[in-house]
């Protein structure tokens, strides 16, 4: 092997080495055999020997696939080990037909790059290039990507490039990935502007590239941007934005990038010729906030203390941020800036997460929380809002099973900090230590395994009766899918408790007052979907009992509703 070169590479060629080759580094004196930082499987965990890997030799059959846009979408997340329940990519691709009936058009899967230990939500990653070993490995994410193009679902992927896992991460052997110049709450940065980063950035764009290249992803979702500290004259999701626009013309295929951020920053979604940093769309967690709290019975906490009335709900809907340069009491400083004229369709607009379920003590969802009804009024305004909808795996059917916050750390001493964490995390908020799920346990990983048996009973398969007639009148309403800002309208009453969004020929009205509400419509309209069977329509007169949503459309629409009403029997 030749010494490094000016930059610190080294080089070797081998003729022996083929696809199926196992191989490490040996690094100075140390004896220890490492695995490729940019290994592309990992089949002995991540602390075992990588193998070379052909990304040639998989055959594709989605040659004529074009991903629906983005604006129109209706996003679903899941994690590959608890969507069925083997949590495997091809188990998974048996429910891609479930998917397109319900209406999705884009899958976002969470991070699939290998990580320590059998199971996680995958945010642990370490060895970024190789599909976790237990999903099935880099062939069964190309089987489920080309499954899902035969049935012209899209395919995101979450990637989490703000920090590496705490267990198994050895790029810090090969050079300077991360930095103790900067501090964040997983330990030193990445680095990204200090010596070496411009290696270290090309590692993190090439994984980018990679996926959406040799996997044929549509796009990617990207972690928690704003724990990205770069001061670099060209920030580091802007040089990922202009290559990824660069592949996208070399691939003839539209590909997108979904950020995570809290930052209330409109520039996140701006076009780089305007100044931005070029990302297509991101998270709309202030919708999502104002939502819950609003939604929640129990008293706000936390980042929800800034949240809980009517007219955050209608500022989120109408403006986008609800913290646009206003003052944070959770924050205690002002927060955010207005997102202007930017289209509302560059925000995703969700009532459910992982982040969302799993950081909760229990996992516990809106169901779970809020009753039915209420579960029912979220899912109205998130479909009929005019963000892109994105939906959490189960929510859809109002699924009994938690999602939890689960690993598999094969550091013993690690586990045990894991465990005892959480238990203190939560303890603070009231909750008894033996009343925490413990996250090592097998028990609460497989406790957050959807139950598919439930969609027909009961309330599961009424929820989704719901969820489905929501997806058809988006799709089948103009105006529903218009994302320009000042298309959508709001009144509402805080003391009354009752709020109407209008936005083109659609009303939504909501009632979360303790009593019946009456509304004067007009009677030129049809009522198209309601939540419960007691809510009254009659001669321009609309009365919602507590708890209840209600979609009219103006005009006489009579056989869509007589359809909508179909799909909800």
């Amino acid at each position: 092997m030749k010494g490094p070169d000016e930059q610190g590479w080294w080089r070797l060629e081998l003729d022996c080495a083929q696809s199926g080759t196992d191989y490490g580094f040996l690094i100075d004196d140390d004896t220890k055999v490492y695995p490729d930082p940019r290994s592309r499987q990992q089949p002995y965990g991540v602390h075992g020997l990588s193998r070379v890997y052909d990304q040639s030799a998989f055959r594709w059959t989605d040659g004529m696939f074009h991903a629906p846009p983005l604006e129109s979408a209706i996003v679903y997340e899941l994690h590959v080990g608890t969507f069925t329940p083997s949590g495997t990519l091809d188990a998974a691709m048996e429910k891609l037909d479930y998917l397109k009936e319900l209406g999705a058009t884009h899958i976002e899967l969470m991070p699939v790059a290998s990580y320590a230990g059998n199971h996680g939500w995958g945010y642990d990653g370490v060895a970024l290039y190789a599909v976790h070993e237990p999903y099935g490995g880099p062939d069964a994410l190309k089987r489920f990507v080309d499954a899902a193009h035969g049935k012209g679902l899209a395919v995101l992927l979450d990637v989490v490039y703000n920090h590496f896992g705490p267990v198994g991460n050895y790029t810090g052997k090969f050079g300077p990935y991360v930095t103790d110049a900067h501090h964040t709450p997983w330990g030193g940065a990445v680095n990204l502007e200090d010596a070496g980063a411009h290696q270290v950035r090309r590692f993190f764009v090439d994984n980018a590239l990679m996926w959406m290249g040799d996997f044929h992803l549509d796009g990617l979702r990207i972690d928690a941007v704003h724990a990205f500290i770069d001061r670099s004259a060209i920030h580091f999701l802007e040089q990922l934005a202009m290559e990824t626009e660069a592949s996208s013309k070399a691939l003839g295929r539209r590909l997108v990038l979904i950020a995570e951020s809290d930052l209330n920053d409109p520039r996140v979604v701006t076009a780089r010729e305007a100044g931005g940093l070029g990302m297509d769309a991101q998270w709309s967690d202030d919708f999502h906030h104002a939502l819950f709290a609003l939604l929640d019975p129990q008293p706000a906490t936390g980042y929800y203390a800034d949240f809980g009335s009517f007219a955050h709900l209608a500022k989120a809907l109408t403006s986008t941020f609800v913290y646009d340069g206003t003052y944070s009491r959770y924050r205690n400083r002002v927060h955010g800036r207005p997102a202007a004229l930017l289209s509302q369709h560059r925000f995703l607009g969700y009532i459910q997460n992982h982040d969302q379920v799993g950081n909760r003590a229990i996992g516990d969802r809106i169901a779970h929380l809020a009753g039915i009804d209420r579960a029912k009024i979220a899912a109205a305004l998130v479909l009929t809002s005019p963000f892109i909808p994105m939906l959490f795996q189960g929510e859809e059917w109002a699924a009994s099973s938690p999602f939890t916050y689960f690993a598999d750390h094969d550091d013993p001493e690690l586990a045990r900090l894991v465990s005892e964490g959480r238990k203190k995390e939560f303890a603070a908020f009231g909750w008894k230590a033996e009343a925490i799920p413990d996250p090592e346990k097998q028990e609460t990983f497989e406790h957050s395994k959807l139950r598919w048996t439930e969609l027909g009973r009961g309330a599961h398969a009424q929820m989704l009766a719901w969820y489905r007639a929501l997806i058809l009148l988006r799709r089948s309403t103009p105006a529903l899918n218009n994302g320009e800002p000042g298309n959508t309208r709001v009144e509402f009453d805080e003391h009354e408790k009752w709020l109407r969004m209008t936005r083109g020929p659609v009303r939504v009205y909501c009632n979360l007052g303790e009593s019946v509400r009456e509304f004067f419509v007009g009677a030129d309209c049809t009522l198209a979907l309601a939540s419960r069977a007691d809510a009254a329509w009659q001669a321009g007169r609309l009365a919602l009992p507590r708890d209840t949503v209600a979609v009219l459309r103006d005009g006489d629409n009579s056989e869509m509703a007589d359809g909508f009403r179909r799909a909800l029997a």
